[in-house]
């Protein structure tokens, strides 16, 4: 038991806002600093296990008990007072009072290890960003009982994985407990089974994280795993956990909301497809409602949105239709058949055999994005299937490019630099003075680097020196004290080991990469890390490959790798840095934040331009590696882009940061990270991702459900697609005139006249378009704009439609008329994926 004047701390160790807030953080370091180290920077841990002849004395202690005061106040505020959203959201007509934000996983800290990698960060970065900006969100995802595996390396560099148990009541996490201090559980139906699951609580600052645990008596053997592990087991344990993630988080949400009062969420994103399900339990909530199925499903998408995190189609998670047959067919009352065909991949190159949770997402979200601009493209190309009749540049597909938390992720040293009192202005953002640097000298800047580059290699040198003996080769270690040299060019690369991020395309020309490494005047040096999935045995491959390169004697001291890459090894890594390597093969990486929280301390960039990347490169930022994409030889292109490698850092990094004046200073070096902290660094924070997608997806998806909500506008429209459907096959384009001219010249006015067949349609059911386009060599529209034709008279059964079209553009020009549905409840043209389209 702490005493009275202490017992403050309980609170601030159970919200994990200290976890970025510097002054709590250090309040805990302060009590005991040996055992904040031992017990891994964990409040909860340290309090446990504190002498109880030290709280004593820190309870007599005057100043420490006002520093607990100071801290609780700070946390009260922090907690109560309006922030960005509570501004931003007081003129806003239909501001959501609460988003449901469902992930599979969340990095918020190391003390709650429930993440893999990219998705689970990006996740825990959302909701710490929604927190400061006072954004409403409520976070639901599971709670694995091993967490993800936890990496070491054999004496051959095979990674070994190791499933430690993580007990709920060690964790910072409170049950969900009614009235009468019962644990409130929710039912989740497993195939032909039904089970219990339990609600753990994480506060994320003023963000509740929901986290369900299927570990409950009663519940069978089956059930019971269903939590043991992140991505762990067979397709049959994956799907057994989106099922608890969607329909099981939907339930958990509701019991949440009864018994806190908390208003129930409009607004459901779904993070990623493994939270697709969530938008079939809520049709089924609506339908014991006594809502019919159409009508249920437009209110479910009304007020949902889905964000994919996957380039390729081998990301996706893809269920055998069977399975998932067999885990609905008791989903009453919906219909067996239409939930089916939510998944099912009917265009063309589909696999009738399977169930896609992106297509899911998508056709039950009426808002959808990537996770940055050319992620946006990417995904507008490769799920054009389901919008076939649309160019791609109309697949309602948008972007919001991620972010990462800088309270998290930046030096502490570099964030004193960068506070200011002031408010936000346009280089001050969220408390701090993005320009700041501009008025620091380059002693002060540099020094700080040499601090962060200096803790980075002391933390390398103690993990090195635990896997070392922990593969058995601690016979020759004393080589492990001068791994690497605070004084040297250090760059990183840190990032899940999956063949497409290429982790060995720098050992392409091993002994060009030595003599870097070497060089006896300007060496390099490099930091590595990163996991495979236990069941990528190309990815271990990888790691395995680097490893024992790395184990060389000619190169060990200046190239590690540093086994169990988590969040507590990439806070000093990132810092330490002051190049952030990225080779993917362009452009399968969605959005790639690791680089992002490099460039918020200053490290430059040195990337194939690729996911965030793309749109946010400057010379000024870093380098671009070429991406040789015109290349379809695979080893091919790895030479070419290695060698460019190769060429930026001999060339141009080597010699700018080697270069110094009188004062032994990178002056070049430095007005780079000036310029990467005034210029980037505002761009790639997590607030202003989700600002962004406050205003451009929760405020309408919002604005939305409250719309179809009104009187029987959800019915209404749900009939009005009902109808269009069945009629849609009788609407036709029969004839166009005026075509002829669209060969005339830049200032022409083209007279276009269409002869359409709305069958039992009206004018008001359709809109007809004229779209103009620059026609390529396969006869095919690109760059394409529309033009709404005219209602006109009746010929022969045809409504004619007339539109003027200006040629604003020289070169081919291709006009062709379609028809496609209209209604206000519509949020894009393509969202029923109808057009009938003009032959001519």
């Amino acid at each position: 038991m702490l005493p009275e004047s202490l017992k403050p701390l309980e609170e601030l160790a159970l919200n994990l806002s200290w976890y970025w807030n510097g002054p709590t953080k250090e309040l805990f370091r302060a009590m005991d600093p040996s055992l904040w180290e031992s017990t891994g920077h964990d409040p909860r841990k340290m309090l446990s296990q504190i002498d109880a002849g030290r709280l004593q004395s820190l309870a007599k202690d005057t100043r420490f008990t006002r520093q607990v005061e100071y801290a609780q106040r700070d946390l009260h505020d922090y907690l109560t007072m309006d922030r960005w959203y509570q501004k931003y959201s007081a003129d806003v007509e239909d501001a959501p009072e609460r988003i449901a934000y469902f992930s599979a996983e969340f990095g918020v800290s190391e003390v709650l290890p429930q993440y893999s990698g990219g998705l689970g960060i990006l996740a825990g970065d959302h909701l710490k960003a929604a927190s400061d900006s006072g954004v409403p969100i409520i976070g639901v995802g599971l709670l694995y009982r091993h967490g993800y595996f936890r990496q070491s390396l054999d004496a051959q560099g095979w990674q070994q994985e190791r499933y430690p148990l993580l007990a709920p009541l060690d964790l910072p996490l409170t049950l969900l407990r009614d009235a009468d201090g019962e644990a409130v559980t929710v039912e989740v139906p497993l195939r032909q089974e039904t089970y219990r699951a339990r609600i753990w609580i994480a506060q994320v600052g003023r963000v509740p994280l929901l986290m369900l645990d299927s570990v409950v008596e009663g519940n069978s053997d089956a059930a019971l795993s269903v939590t043991d592990r992140l991505y762990g087991g067979g397709v049959e344990h994956r799907l057994a956990q989106e099922v608890l993630l969607g329909i099981g988080g939907v339930r958990a949400l509701r019991e949440y909301c009864r018994i806190t009062g908390e208003p129930t969420p409009t607004v459901y994103h779904a993070n990623e497809g493994h939270a697709g399900f969530l938008g079939l339990e809520r049709i089924r909530e609506y339908m014991n409602d006594g809502i019919d199925f159409p009508t249920a499903v437009e209110y479910t998408r009304a007020g949902s949105l889905f964000t994919t995190h996957t380039p390729v189609p081998a990301g996706i998670d893809r269920f055998p239709r069977d399975m998932v047959v067999d885990q609905f067919r008791n989903f009453a009352p919906l219909p067996l058949d239409q939930i089916m065909a939510f998944g099912t991949e009917d265009y063309v190159g589909g696999d009738h055999g399977v169930f896609n949770m992106a297509v899911l997402g998508f056709r039950l979200g009426q808002r959808a994005n990537g996770v940055s601009q050319l992620h946006g493209e990417v995904s507008r190309e490769m799920f054009q299937g389901l919008w076939r009749s649309f160019d791609v540049s109309e697949v309602p597909i948008g972007s919001v490019t991620n972010g990462v938390h800088h309270k998290t992720w930046i030096h502490s040293g570099l964030l004193e630099l960068l506070e200011t009192p002031t408010g936000d202005s346009e280089t001050v953002i969220d408390g701090y003075d993005w320009s700041a640097l501009d008025r620091v000298d380059d002693n002060t800047i540099w020094s700080l680097k040499q601090r962060m580059r200096g803790e980075l290699v002391n933390m390398a040198r103690e993990r090195l020196a635990a896997s070392i003996r922990n593969r058995g080769l601690s016979g020759n270690s004393e080589w492990v004290e001068h791994a690497l040299d605070p004084n040297i060019l250090t760059f990183g690369f840190a990032r899940r080991a999956a063949s497409y991020k290429r982790l060995t395309l720098m050992l392409r020309d091993p002994e060009r990469l030595k003599k870097l490494l070497n060089d006896p005047q300007r060496p390099i040096q490099i930091v590595i890390a990163g996991k495979a999935h236990p069941a990528d045995n190309i990815g271990k491959g990888l790691i395995q490959e680097m490893v024992r390169f790395a184990d060389a004697a000619d190169v060990r001291e200046r190239l590690v790798f540093l086994p169990d890459y988590d969040m507590s090894m990439a806070r000093p890594l990132y810092p330490g840095c002051d190049v952030w390597i990225n080779n993917p093969l362009r452009p399968q990486e969605a959005c790639g934040t690791s680089g992002m929280k490099a460039a918020m301390n200053g490290a430059a960039n040195l990337s194939v331009r690729d996911g965030w990347w793309d749109e946010w490169y400057d010379p000024k930022f870093g380098w671009e590696i070429p991406s040789m994409e015109n290349i379809a030889n695979a080893d091919q292109r790895d030479a070419q882009e290695a060698a460019a490698l190769y060429d930026i850092i001999e060339n141009e990094i080597v010699p700018r940061f080697y270069e110094r004046d009188g004062n032994g200073l990178p002056t070049k070096w430095i007005q780079m990270i000036r310029d990467i902290t005034s210029g980037l660094t505002p761009k790639i924070l997590a607030s202003r991702m989700v600002r962004e997608y406050t205003e451009t997806m929760y405020v309408p998806t919002a604005k939305a459900s409250a719309k179809i909500a009104q009187g029987r506008t959800a019915a209404d429209t749900a009939a009005w697609k009902q109808r269009i459907r069945a009629a849609w096959p009788q609407v036709s384009v029969s004839r166009v005139e005026g075509l002829e001219q669209s060969a005339m010249s830049l200032g022409t006015a083209l007279e276009i006249n269409a002869l359409v067949n709305l069958g039992e349609l009206t004018p008001d059911d359709v809109d007809v378009q004229m779209v103009v386009g620059e026609v390529d060599d396969d006869d095919e529209l690109h760059s394409i704009r529309t033009i709404t034709a005219t209602a006109g008279e009746v010929v022969d059964g045809a409504r004619r439609y007339r539109a003027t079209i200006e040629l604003d553009r020289p070169g081919s020009v291709g006009v062709t008329c379609r028809v496609v549905p209209r209604h206000d409840q519509l949020s894009n043209i393509a969202e029923m994926g109808l057009a009938a389209l003009s032959t001519d």
